[in-house]
């Protein structure tokens, strides 16, 4: 199959849908499938056209942004000439063009799949509910277009203000994960510059943005440290010049002043770093606050790497937890309610902790890319069955 993949943002940036976007369609390509990803040329310096790992990656030039979003003149005639050249569509939302894109694909009677990532949620203020609600139609109008849509789980779905609206035509595919295995001297070299007094250690893999709830876990820390002296707290992810986050940023400053001793950024790391980096972890942490976040890849991949995680009570984060019995859930912004559990791990971790082939068996990269296929297959069957019988009429 010519699979086409759309997402507005691809890597280089690091987020949670990027990371899916990227391992499903390595994934599908490694199944000799023909992968396109259609995203924007973010930054200036990435290549307009280039292959990354067996996909092919065409990026559209930005003319400028309008908060997280990207506006770019020339997407149309780009998404047309690729809509028609490929057998399906993956369309990755949230995102501004999906409505066209799916349109597109309806016209030329080609395959949709919609994957809904999370809901958007944007500071207060006039304009960014304006742009709140123009994405937001634009996914409806994608989603009215489309064929079929995958959620993470079905707990997210039914919450989901834009989900809850299609459940007639949702299929849940858990999202996909991988895990390098590195040495055990590679590991112990990563302690030795990270932690070499061997003091317990909290995890927070993330973006430094305002629904990661960065500060309900800085205001935790010293509970904890009340029970667990020296506890440090280790971030792994972009924490500069994240874009859109500058004004959280100077609300943090603070916080992040008072808890220096006690906190150090380890910056963005590849798979490799962030397999060695969850093996030093007592716990990670995913303190997110709104449904910007639907599940929390990072904690599947601390649970493969035999670390507890710790998640906020939201629909879908909470899910990891609940089905490896991996760790705890707290509610939503309870720093209180945090420490409480953070204590409770760092007392009895091995309590916490499953066989891997537990983990493995509920998510992995190659069966989300095979789920995947199946619905590509499915879907190109129905609309050769619709075709058939359109003329026989």
């Amino acid at each position: 199959m010519r699979i086409l993949v759309a997402l507005t943002y691809y890597r280089p940036h690091t987020s949670g849908l990027t990371i899916y976007a990227e391992r499903l369609s390595r994934a599908l390509a490694a199944r000799g499938h023909e992968v396109t990803v259609l995203t924007s040329r973010y930054d200036p310096d990435t290549p307009l056209h280039e292959w990354r790992e067996g996909v092919e990656v065409v990026r559209v030039p930005v003319a400028f942004r309008v908060s997280k979003g990207v506006i770019m003149p020339g997407f149309g005639r780009i998404a047309t000439r690729l809509v028609r050249s490929h057998d399906v569509l993956s369309l990755h939302l949230p995102q501004f063009d999906a409505s066209g894109l799916a349109l597109r694909g309806r016209r030329s009677k080609k395959p949709v799949l919609l994957t809904y990532h999370c809901d958007l949620h944007l500071p207060p203020g006039l304009f960014n509910w304006v742009v709140d609600r123009t994405v937001f139609l634009s996914n409806q109008l994608a989603a009215r277009w489309c064929d079929s849509i995958v959620a993470y789980t079905e707990d997210y779905a039914t919450h989901s203000p834009f989900l809850s609206r299609h459940l007639d035509r949702i299929r849940v595919i858990p999202p996909p994960v991988d895990l390098p295995s590195p040495s055990a001297s590679e590991v112990a070299a990563f302690r030795e510059k990270w932690n070499p007094d061997g003091r317990r250690m909290i995890g927070m893999a993330a973006r430094l943005a305002n629904e990661k709830g960065l500060e309900h876990l800085l205001e935790a820390l010293p509970r904890v440290r009340a029970r667990f002296p020296g506890t440090r707290v280790l971030f792994a992810g972009q924490h500069e010049n994240v874009l859109g986050e500058e004004a959280y940023l100077r609300r943090l400053t603070p916080l992040l002043e008072r808890e220096r001793e006690h906190l150090d950024f380890v910056g963005v790391l590849d798979p490799h770093g962030m397999s060695l980096f969850y093996r030093n972890l007592d716990v990670l942490v995913v303190p997110s606050i709104n449904s910007t976040e639907s599940f929390g890849l990072v904690q599947v991949e601390a649970m493969l790497a035999g670390t507890p995680s710790i998640a906020s009570d939201l629909p879908g984060v909470r899910q990891p937890v609940r089905m490896t019995g991996m760790g705890e859930v707290f509610p939503v912004a309870d720093s209180a309610a945090l420490a409480e559990a953070l204590v409770r791990v760092l007392s009895d971790r091995e309590r916490y902790v499953v066989p891997r082939a537990n983990v493995e068996s509920l998510f992995s990269t190659a069966r989300t890319a095979e789920l995947y296929e199946e619905a590509f297959l499915q879907l190109l069957a129905e609309k050769r069955f619709a075709r058939g019988g359109e003329g026989g009429r």
